[in-house]
Parts: C-alpha cells; structure tokens; sequence
C-alpha cells in the first residue's frame, strides 16, 4: 500500500525512540540550539497525518528525534506509524553522524533498523525482522557505507563558515544517503528565497530543487525506484539555524503517482539551550 510505503521511506529519510549510543563531542557550557517543529502531511491537498521533530543541534554536535503518524481517513485505512532517531558530530563544516535507529510499523508488522557508523562510516547494521529478498536487489558495497548519511543526519545541513544561511550556498550540495537498505543520492539546486510564516518562525527560507539518484540496495526490477529516479517534481524549502551555521527542511514536496506529497512545518520553534556537560 502507498501509505505502509510512505510512512517506511518517511520515517527514514525525513528522517522524522531511544537514542542508540554513539560518540557526539559536546563542549561544556556552549549554548546549543534547538529545534520543536511540527509537520503537517498531505497528498494531493488532503490531510494524511504529521511529523515531529526534535533537535539539539551546537557548533559540536547533535541529535535528532522524529516521529510520524497518520491520521483522518488515512489512519482508517492503515495503521502505519515510524520514529527515527541520530546523533553525531559537525565538524570543519560536515555532518558525521555516529549512530541512527529507525522503527515502522503497520498493521501487521514492526521493522526495526539499527546502524551504527564512525565519522559517517557505517561499522555495524541490524535489521529486525530482516529483508527475505536481499538476492534480489543490486548489492551495497563496503565503499557505498563509506562517507555517507543516515536518512535524519541528512536533514541537517552545515553551511561553511563565512557562507550565507540563505541562498546559493545553502543548496547547492550533494548528499549521500544509506539508511541500512538503501544507498542512494539526493542533489539539490538552488531556485530562490521566499519568505515564509508559521507559528515560530517569519522569515526566509532558500528554495532548492531535488534530484534521487538510485546507487545500490534497491531491488532490480523497481518501477519505485525508476519513478523516483525520473521525479522531476521534488522540492525542499531550507530554514536557517543561525549559531550552529546550519540549514534545515521546513518544507518538502515530493511527487509521487498518487499526487503530490507534502511536509509542511506548522510550528517552528528555534530557541536556544545550555548544553549538558560531556
């Protein structure tokens, strides 16, 4: 079903649990930064659920919880739900993350993965229940877990010191993405800025288009897989972080063979915290 589907990849690369451990350098006494986003879902116009997001994001270091739910007519029709969690370290502009865990569930399942990775290298995955049909997909190389981002890491986003948080720079990027199945590429491109409201947040966002590029782990035969790698109709509105220097989604579009789907903040709220002594 689309919306078992949706809610799998969702979880996953929107990224949106326990913590597993992993090594995040945290600075005693630096004011990190947070983030309490709440998404609102829909396709083709109508309401499918939401997502939420939690971020503790410093110079250093960060973590990030996201959960996902359907609700409406959407929940009558199945009962998917995921959460997803990672956390790692920002370091000379990069985002390396150390660990990530992502759970699904419908009516009839529960799948969890957990992967653990050292300065963006993957060391360790489990996945439970495991995948029954791993001989027919295109195989994922020890190079493909190499410099890569799990599906939450990839939602944050350095800016090089010096750059601007809103425009060019904060698009044009490639990101490399696994998320314990699937390696694949998102390419984004800068379009423009525009300026947007929501409950915690008035002010720019950059407007950068989106390109999947298909690398390894996808089953040989997917018509998904080939629409998404053809889907010119992708797009990601990014919202500054100002004293992490980084840049996050507040919206994202994704068409999709049903219409187009959509994840749009709703509540936005930056503020500032004290971080935890290491």
């Amino acid at each position: 079903m689309v919306l078992d589907r949706f809610v799998g990849a969702g979880a996953r690369s929107f990224g949106l649990a326990a913590c597993i451990a992993g090594g995040s350098v945290i600075a005693t006494a630096v004011q990190a930064e947070s983030l309490r986003a709440n998404y609102a879902l829909s396709i083709i116009g109508v309401p499918i659920g939401n997502a939420d997001a939690l971020a503790s994001i410093e110079p250093g270091a960060y973590k990030v919880d996201i959960g996902l739910r359907l609700s409406g007519l959407a929940a009558l029709v199945t009962k998917a739900k995921g959460a997803a969690t990672a956390n790692g370290v920002i370091a000379n502009a990069s985002v390396l993350p150390n660990a990530y865990a992502n759970t699904t569930a419908n009516a009839t399942e529960t799948r969890t993965v957990r992967m653990g990775l050292a300065a963006g290298t993957v060391r360790a995955v489990e996945i439970s229940p495991p995948f029954l049909d791993m001989d027919e997909r295109v195989p994922v190389t020890q190079a493909h877990k190499t410099s890569i981002l799990d599906p939450v890491s990839a939602l944050v986003m350095s800016v090089p010191a010096g750059q601007p948080l809103v425009g060019q720079t904060a698009c044009d990027r490639t990101i490399p993405v696994y998320d314990g199945l699937v390696r694949f590429n998102v390419s984004l491109f800068y379009k423009g800025v525009r300026n947007v409201h929501a409950k915690g947040y008035a002010g720019p966002v950059t407007v950068c288009s989106a390109r999947y590029t298909p690398i390894s782990g996808y089953k040989f035969d997917s018509q998904s897989t080939k629409f998404m790698a053809d889907n010119r109709d992708i797009e990601v509105w990014l919202a500054p972080i100002e004293q992490a220097h980084v840049v996050v989604p507040y919206y994202i579009k994704v068409g999709t063979k049903s219409g187009a789907l959509i994840i749009q903040a709703v509540d936005f709220q930056i503020g500032q915290q004290r971080a935890q002594s290491n």
